[in-house]
């Protein structure tokens, strides 16, 4: 596994070392980035409906998302790409609207689905962006990303 380059005083690098931290082939992957990019107390949420078409959330801390998603990780390729950002920052805190695709490989000229991070970030007193809460909903049937994002 190739380590992933952050510059944590730039609110990108830290969003891109985030999909890049998730991204790749089946096996682990690189857990002690997830404490550089995140505050220790963030919080990531993963949203969407039930078969009756009713609204879940699950929220999880650091450690309870790598474990959550270790196994999927482990047995299947995953690449989640980002296509598009649009950031708000006031003062020491930034809000970012990520829509991203998720593939089985790279070069899957069809993704298997596609959603919006919403993404909230702290500048820290050392200067760094940290990633304090994360949450998403992936496209579907009446809930689609509108491109002119």
């Amino acid at each position: 596994m190739d380590e992933i380059k952050v510059d944590l005083k730039d609110l990108s690098s830290v969003i891109d070392a985030m999909y890049a931290m998730v991204s790749g082939p089946a096996g682990p992957r690189d857990w002690s980035l997830q404490a550089k990019v995140f505050h220790p107390d963030a919080r990531q949420m993963r949203t969407g409906v039930d078969d009756q078409g009713a609204s879940w959330m699950k929220i999880m801390t650091m450690d309870e998302y790598s474990a959550d998603t270790g196994e999927f990780f482990a047995t299947h390729d995953f690449f989640e790409v980002e296509v598009a950002r649009r950031v708000h920052v006031f003062g020491n805190m930034a809000h970012a609207w990520s829509v991203y695709e998720a593939r089985n490989a790279p070069d899957d000229a069809t993704p298997e689905r596609r959603g919006i991070n919403s993404i909230q970030l702290f500048r820290n007193k050392a200067g760094e962006w940290q990633i304090t809460s994360m949450i998403w909903d992936n496209e579907r049937s009446g809930v689609e990303v509108d491109w002119s994002f």
